[in-house]
């Protein structure tokens, strides 16, 4: 049971190759994402210039895709996995410890939500964040990448080229 990430969703969304590839290979596995990755999604069709072309292909694609929310079991997680992350992350004098915000260490606030979701509903996160490798450094994340960050690397969803490129 996989979650995927917004990067693995958006090239899915573009029909490459490898992750449709990979969708075929695992049959009826439950592939699904979660509230926040919606939310990221939606902020790039935002962005972009094609919006309405754009947001008719993320509503129709979350219409076919299982999407976890974030509850209160969801929101304890979240809690403990950041707090892991600062205790193993962060500087150790008390005074800068209290000021060090966890983007300042490499770690994006919605990936530790996503992977308090996939914890919560015991999925795999598929993602080629580098941050999950290191949140497994403090917790046991499963995850999994369907895409080699050199070989089939395209633009990362801060550029306008792969904004409009979301639906092809």
């Amino acid at each position: 049971m996989y979650l995927l990430d917004t990067n693995h969703c958006s090239r899915l969304l573009q029909g490459h190759l490898s992750v449709t590839q990979k969708l075929e290979e695992l049959g009826d596995v439950l592939v699904a994402t979660c509230v926040i990755v919606c939310g990221e999604l939606i902020f790039m069709v935002c962005k972009s210039e094609r919006r309405d072309e754009n947001l008719r292909h993320i509503e129709w694609f979350l219409r076919d895709i299982q999407v976890f929310p974030v509850d209160e079991q969801t929101a304890d997680i979240y809690g403990r996995l950041k707090c892991a992350v600062l205790d193993r992350f962060a500087p150790r004098e008390r005074a800068k410890r209290r000021k060090t915000k966890t983007e300042k260490l490499g770690f994006s606030e919605n990936d530790l939500w996503i992977a308090g979701t996939a914890k919560r509903y015991g999925l795999t996160v598929v993602s080629l964040d580098s941050d999950f490798e290191r949140m497994q450094e403090v917790d046991d994340i499963s995850l999994e990448r369907w895409l080699s960050p050199r070989v089939n690397r395209l633009p990362t969803e801060e550029t306008e080229e792969d904004e409009e490129e979301i639906g092809h």
